[in-house]
Order: structure tokens, then sequence, then C-alpha cells
């Protein structure tokens, strides 16, 4: 057998092996592509974001979060109806890698969502009646960024998802956060009637 032959057979093992572990890489990807849950249960992060959601929406398994929420600051205040408080989550490392942060507070701005969705901006669907909100990807990062804004009265909710899961639509899931979370992290909204189709 010539050097060449003897080449030959390990070369051929190898490539035949990689196409192997490709093609198996193709049927089993290992991106969660489970969309998220329609309706929020506990565990919660920080009272009210659902641990399962946010798992999904990183692909970080036990994250670490930090934050509260006063949804009766404004009563407090002022006499108004409106509530602050912030969760941020971050890797379970000692980088305090942040990957979604979550906040509330009195700066909301129909206008300026209105001006945003002109601008091409998705429009949220109605989540609470009365509110707007807009969300989308963000372009330009290292790491698939998106983020939604609702507003409603004086309230902003914002939900800015900085580290997401590649492969994932994460414009969709910051979305569906918000619609899980912003009928309970915003005083007195009521949820949207849910549609129907016949």
């Amino acid at each position: 057998m010539t050097m060449k032959g003897r080449l030959a057979s390990p070369i051929a093992i190898i490539v035949a092996a990689l196409l192997l572990t490709g093609c198996q890489d193709q049927a089993s990807p290992s991106t969660d592509m489970t969309p998220l849950p329609s309706i929020a249960a506990p565990p919660y992060l920080c009272g009210y974001i659902p641990l399962g959601a946010v798992r999904l929406m990183t692909g970080i398994r036990n994250p670490h979060a930090e934050g509260d929420f006063d949804l009766t600051a404004g009563q407090e205040l002022d006499g108004k109806d409106y509530g602050t408080g912030s969760c941020l989550v971050y890797q379970p490392t000692g980088d305090k890698l942040k990957v979604l942060q979550i906040s509330l507070s009195p700066a909301g701005s129909k206008e300026e969502v209105e001006w945003e969705i002109a601008q091409g901006a998705k429009p949220l669907p109605e989540i609470i009646p009365g509110a707007v909100g807009h969300y989308g990807r963000i372009d330009g990062a290292d790491a698939p960024q998106a983020a939604a804004i609702l507003v409603h009265g004086s309230n902003e909710l914002i939900v800015d998802l900085m580290r997401g899961v590649e492969g994932r639509d994460n414009a969709s899931d910051a979305a569906a956060l918000m619609k899980l979370i912003a009928p309970k992290l915003i005083p007195a909204a009521t949820p949207a009637p849910e549609t129907t189709t016949d």
C-alpha cells in the first residue's frame, strides 16, 4: 500500500464522521424554540416576572435577579396612579452580565410610542385597553437584542432583552413577556379581553 493510500483511509473516516455529526446537529438543534407561555405562572423573579419565560428567552436555566416594584408609588407620593421599579436579570456567573431588564416608571408618552410606530416599529397587540406600545429587534449588537415598550396613562413599562437566544424570534419574545407581565405591573390596568376566532 502506498503512502497516499494509507493517508486516504483515515482522512475518509474523519470526513465521514464530520458529515455524520453535521447531520445530527441539524436533526436536533440545541436552541429551544418553545414559544413563551400564554399565561404567567410561578415561580416569579422580582415578584412578577415568570421564571419559565425568562429561561426560554435568555437560554439561562438559573438566572440571578435583583430588584422589585412598588405599584402604589404614585398614590403615596402625589395621589396619582403609577408604579415604579425594575427587575435586572443576570447570568449566574461572577461577571454579572446583564441579560434582561424590566423597568416601570411614570415616564410614559403616548405620542412617543405613536412616533416610533410611524417610523416603522411594530405595534404591540392590545394588552390593556387604552395602552399603546411597540416592539422590535435592536440591530448592531454583538448578541441578539430586542425591546418592547407599553404606555398606559403615565406608566411606561419596558422589556429590554439585552442578550437573547440565537435562532429565536427575540422581538416576539419581548412582546410575549410584555403580554404576561403588563396586566399585573401597570396599576389599575384591566387586561384586554381575549379575542376568539370562529
